[in-house]
């Protein structure tokens, strides 16, 4: 009897070691020992101060006024919460084309507002997120949990990667009562969203499903029908080498039969096929939650907070970086983020929305900083460097 519990704890090992190749590598090794795709690396290069500057219109906006500002001297105390490393006064006038730094006789100190600009792209956002199925786009993220339910802290962790607005508990939740309803967590002060009984019994198709029609439908298609039936879009970065064997792999891992993010689990049966089924599960989820998102793309640490309600017991990096041809991984900024390999193509969405869109014009003046200095709103700008309370920032984090 002992003999027999020995081999089935030999044969689990070997059948962990089939799913995850790395083996003993650790995690941040994988990370660091990744094939680095430089058409996202540049992306990710213009977008690392962008969440900092998105950090701070959110500051500016916040203020119940016809022309909101913030002091400098305020900003400068939310230094080291908002990373700004050299100060809020130094970060304020490397994008004068999004912030506006002037001094105010009546309170004696220096104040930031938005550019008319910025103020502008704003608005298109607030109008372009009322244009999105956002309700569909709910219920769809809590139809892939296992219990149809999700807690309202992480929703509000991706509430902007999803496209809601800034309201959504009240806009969106409240005003369809008959699709939504908040219950109270286990935990103190905490909520969780559930879907009414009556839309428990909706069916959705995944959006890889678009992708396998049209393979299908292609006159010069060459895949093998069953290959695409279960099977992913694959692209790989110029100069990434494949070897046979991992060709093979892909392959064979592209026929495996297995439950799809809508679907129920079923039984629960420990087999080689049941966990490689399992470990594919968690890739469909993952692809799905990603073509939910405005920008195809998510940091880990707030795509982590879903993983034990979609039931994926694996590490969610580790996912991303044994599929590379599915997923990419940066790391760039401080942060590993996420992206949908087919939904790009040269560092732009295929297939843009108008929320994506407006927000690409925001990046566009983020990697304008200071070249192009010639309306009058940016010589102002650069004209406060001159005032000494401009110049001066206590807090540098």
């Amino acid at each position: 009897m002992q003999i027999l519990t020995i081999k089935k704890i030999l044969k689990h090992q070997n059948l962990c070691q089939i799913i995850c190749s790395r083996s003993k590598t650790s995690s941040a090794r994988y990370v660091a020992s990744r094939f680095r795709d430089p058409t996202f690396e540049k992306l990710m290069d213009k977008y690392k101060n962008i969440l900092k500057v998105i950090a701070i219109q959110d500051v500016i906006l916040a203020n119940p006024s016809n022309n909101p500002s913030v002091s400098l001297d305020f900003l400068s105390r939310l230094s080291q919460k908002l990373h700004l490393n050299r100060g809020a006064a130094s970060f304020l006038r490397k994008y004068p084309h999004i912030f506006h730094i002037f001094y105010d006789p009546n309170k004696s100190q220096p104040y930031c507002r938005l550019t008319d600009a910025a103020i502008d792209i704003s608005r298109q956002e607030a109008e372009a997120i009322n244009t999105l199925p956002v309700v569909d786009c709910l219920v769809r993220l809590l139809s892939v949990s296992t219990t149809k339910s999700l807690p309202l802290r992480a929703i509000f962790k991706v509430w902007r990667e999803l496209g809601l607005p800034d309201d959504f508990e009240d806009s969106i939740i409240s005003r369809n009562s008959h699709i939504f309803k908040l219950s109270a967590g286990y935990e103190p002060n905490t909520h969780i969203l559930e879907l009414t009984d009556e839309m428990h019994g909706k069916s959705f198709v995944a959006s890889v499903e678009n992708w396998r029609v049209m393979e299908c439908c292609k006159e010069d298609c060459t895949v093998d029908r069953t290959e695409i039936h279960y099977g992913f879009k694959h692209c790989y970065p110029p100069g990434m080498r494949l070897s046979k064997d991992f060709k093979a792999k892909v392959k064979e891992w592209q026929r495996l039969p297995y439950v799809g993010p809508y679907e129920e689990m079923g039984e629960k049966k420990r087999s080689k096929t049941r966990i490689m089924g399992l470990e594919k599960r968690a890739v469909a989820i993952v692809h799905e939650f990603l073509s939910l998102t405005v920008e195809r793309m998510v940091e880990v640490e707030k795509i982590s907070h879903f993983r034990k309600s979609f039931g994926i017991e694996l590490n969610i990096r580790d996912l991303i970086l044994d599929h590379p041809g599915i997923f990419y991984l940066s790391t760039k900024g401080k942060r590993h983020t996420i992206f949908l390999r087919e939904a790009y193509e040269r560092g732009c969405l295929i297939d843009p929305n108008p929320v994506y869109n407006v927000r690409r014009k925001l990046l566009d003046l983020v990697v304008l900083g200071r070249h192009s200095m010639l309306t009058n709103e940016s010589k102002s700008v650069e004209n406060c460097k001159t005032e000494k309370p401009c110049l001066h920032d206590d807090n540098r984090g």
